[in-house]
């Protein structure tokens, strides 16, 4: 973990979070369903759990609460916890995957939701969970066009009670909302312009005058994929322009190598469901 200098003269303030992780135990790249996947590549499973606990480490080290999921057997892309659902107050929604080789996944989620006191409420269209659903402040970021249907963003809107924002995504290289925007706080993102359509890129210059654009080069090194708890962001750590850019910002960069589960098409936020009081 290395956490970068803060700008002087700029404050941000952490808040507590709850966060879900599941260990990469039984990670491997056997499938392609993404275009970072390439099943012909071989996957070092030792060092992702190694970079994977670095992560969780981090978080704790932070004061954050971090509950772990049991891996699995035959769900190799478990370890991408934020898919499996969204929890917003107490209200859960479970996530409907598009590809049979993750649906799986959901009933290890929804298992954890009913323990944790949460009702899971599954949509009738294909939601990926925190890949696509993105909650900033009191609304919902929804991105669509790879994976997550739209008209499963007003049923997502009826469960939560939110404002759900539909965001059309045009790059298949960032086929979930969470690789092509992060959320810093609840009045602040950052996002790669050219992996939206124009109206939603429009709609997001609009909703958010003071955010972050970032550049090609940062996108693709998954630097989107972040975590933020209002001050400190953990990112991955060859998005280093992305990573100066939120110190010039105030926030408090943490760079993480998870170049491992990488090869999976994830990075932090994949591995992150956050629990939202």
């Amino acid at each position: 973990m290395t956490i970068l200098d803060v700008s002087p003269g700029v404050f941000r303030a952490a808040r507590p979070r709850h966060y879900v992780m599941a260990p990469p135990t039984h990670f491997a790249v056997t499938y392609e369903i993404n275009p970072w996947m390439d099943a012909s590549r071989g996957v070092d499973r030792a060092l992702a759990h190694r970079q994977w606990d670095a992560l969780r480490q981090t978080y704790l080290s932070l004061g954050h609460r971090v509950e772990v999921l049991d891996a699995v057997p035959g769900l190799p892309d478990m370890v991408f916890a934020a898919n499996g659902g969204t929890v917003i107050g107490g209200t859960a929604v479970l996530a409907q995957f598009k590809f049979a080789q993750r649906a799986d996944e959901a009933l290890a989620h929804r298992a954890w939701m009913t323990a944790a006191g949460h009702r899971p409420i599954p949509t009738t269209g294909v939601n990926e969970g925190q890949g696509d659903l993105l909650t900033v402040g009191s609304m919902i970021l929804a991105g669509t066009g790879f994976r997550t249907d739209r008209h499963s963003h007003a049923e997502i809107a009826a469960i939560t009670g939110l404002p759900v924002i539909s965001l059309q995504l045009v790059d298949p290289r960032f086929y979930h909302l969470d690789v092509a925007l992060a959320v810093l706080d609840d009045h602040t993102i950052a996002y790669f312009p050219a992996a939206f359509a124009p109206e939603s890129r429009l709609l997001l210059a609009e909703l958010f005058p003071g955010a972050i654009e970032v550049g090609e080069a940062d996108a693709l090194a998954l630097g989107l994929n972040a975590v933020s708890d209002g001050r400190h962001v953990v990112l991955p750590a060859a998005a280093t322009g992305f990573a100066a850019r939120l110190r010039d910002a105030g926030f408090a960069p943490i760079a993480i190598d998870l170049s491992e589960l990488i090869k999976g098409g994830g990075s932090v936020k994949c591995c992150t469901l956050e629990v939202h009081p």
